[in-house]
């Protein structure tokens, strides 16, 4: 691969060295042509006795019954999806990830990630058709806010789990820092199932088990409190169930993904967590979203939707459930295990630099800041970073109330400005 060539023979694994390396390069090749039906007359394979075995496809009785499609699969259905993107020109020329709110919680019929995942949609076809559009509006924008830019996250990806045949694991990984994680499969079993007893992300989970997708920051939210916010436990296992789950599922985004929110690789701003209720609430404060996929809670009102063990008796019998029975109750004190969390990370973190040295823990740009300037050259020298350094002195520094609050994210609103060049799913 021309990347790693131009990166002395080994994967970039910073984003802004990967951009950095791209702008030195042509254009990727256009896609090819459209098969035709006499290209495909040559295309004949011996079907085997062992066919139906081996490619059989199980009937709807063997799956007891298929739930309506939220996302119907196929080519047409992703070029004409493409098509509507593509008629918004304004909306293309100044792109940026759409601000979150209750309405974008649910699966787009515009939305393209499992096209691409399944290749209905070739990424060649729509970097050009972006391209050429980008052209005719004179509104270059630059990544990685843009939609061009969100399409090299999964080359980035793709390039750094080159020639890694252990991406997806801890072990063995060595672009992964190795973390104690605990072995708990009932915890984990609870999460997937979407029953940890916090509504916000049990609705995540069902939602990703009814329909197979999940908005980004929803993916951001169950990830962290698998691992370093709550549950701790490996990134390896949430990789897995998104991989069962997720239909636009990759392996190389997916476990880079886990790496990235875990704080495993890429990313070390570890004393930022995403709070199982304050971050639902802010985004929908009505509950709606949990109303809908978690229709037991659906009698609460919005006071009481994110905590639903906070409220009086009386009003859980009004709402005809009983938490601990009809619905769980918190598996974690949030507060508690998230400061216990973040006091783990720091240690681990401060002996890596401490004995290792800071060049191990390379990150894709942790703030706005560190995308500021125009890439030259320059960008492709090998320093080390002390940003990791500087974070563990201000997190030593800092009150044990500062800590607490920042376990919880403040507003969707600052998630983006701290997360905002931060977005592989």
């Amino acid at each position: 691969m021309k990347i790693i060539e131009l990166n002395g023979h080994k994967p970039p694994l910073t984003y802004k060295r990967f951009q950095a390396i791209i702008s030195r390069m042509e254009l990727p090749k256009k896609p090819v042509s459209t098969v035709i039906s006499q290209q495909m007359e040559t295309c004949k394979v011996d079907i085997q006795e062992n066919h139906d075995d081996v490619y059989g496809v199980p009937s709807l009785e063997e799956l007891d019954g298929l739930a309506p499609a939220v996302w119907q699969g196929g080519e047409t259905e992703a070029l004409a999806r493409l098509d509507k993107h593509l008629e918004r020109k304004a909306w293309v020329a100044n792109y940026e990830r759409p601000r979150m709110n209750a309405n974008s919680l649910l699966a787009s019929p515009t939305g393209l990630s499992p096209y691409l995942r399944f290749g209905c949609l070739s990424c060649r076809l729509f970097y050009y058709r972006l391209w050429e559009l980008y052209k005719k509006v004179k509104r270059n924008s630059t990544p990685p806010l843009s939609l061009y830019g969100q399409l090299l996250w999964r080359e980035f990806f793709y390039t750094a789990a080159t020639n890694n045949p252990k991406f997806d694991r801890m072990e063995g990984n060595p672009i992964c820092i190795q973390i104690p994680w605990d072995r708990n499969p009932e915890a984990l079993a609870k999460w997937a199932e979407g029953k940890t007893g916090f509504p916000w992300i049990d609705a995540i989970m069902t939602q990703l088990r009814q329909e197979g997708w999940i908005h980004h920051l929803a993916r951001h939210a169950v990830a962290c409190f698998l691992t370093r916010g709550d549950l701790w436990i490996s990134w390896e296992s949430g990789v897995r169930v998104f991989d069962e789950l997720l239909l636009d599922a990759d392996f190389s985004v997916n476990a880079g993904s886990w790496m990235w929110l875990s704080c495993s690789a890429f990313f070390q701003q570890f004393f930022h967590c995403y709070c199982p209720v304050g971050f639902g609430r802010r985004t929908d404060p009505s509950g709606d979203y949990v109303k809908r996929y978690l229709p037991k809670l659906k009698g609460f009102p919005s006071r009481y939707i994110y905590e639903p063990w906070n409220a009086p008796e009386s009003v859980q019998k009004a709402a005809k459930c009983i938490i601990g029975v009809d619905y769980p109750k918190p598996m974690v004190n949030h507060a508690e295990t998230s400061r216990l969390n973040i006091e783990r990370m720091k240690q681990i973190y401060q002996q890596l630099s401490r004995y290792r040295g800071l060049c191990l823990l390379a990150s894709v740009p942790s703030c706005v800041e560190d995308l500021s300037g125009p890439v030259t050259d320059s960008a492709l020298g090998q320093g080390c970073s002390t940003s990791t350094a500087v974070r563990l002195s201000q997190a030593d520094q800092a009150s044990p109330k500062r800590k607490h609050e920042g376990a919880e994210e403040p507003c969707p609103e600052e998630l983006y400005k701290r997360a905002k060049c931060l977005q592989p799913w």
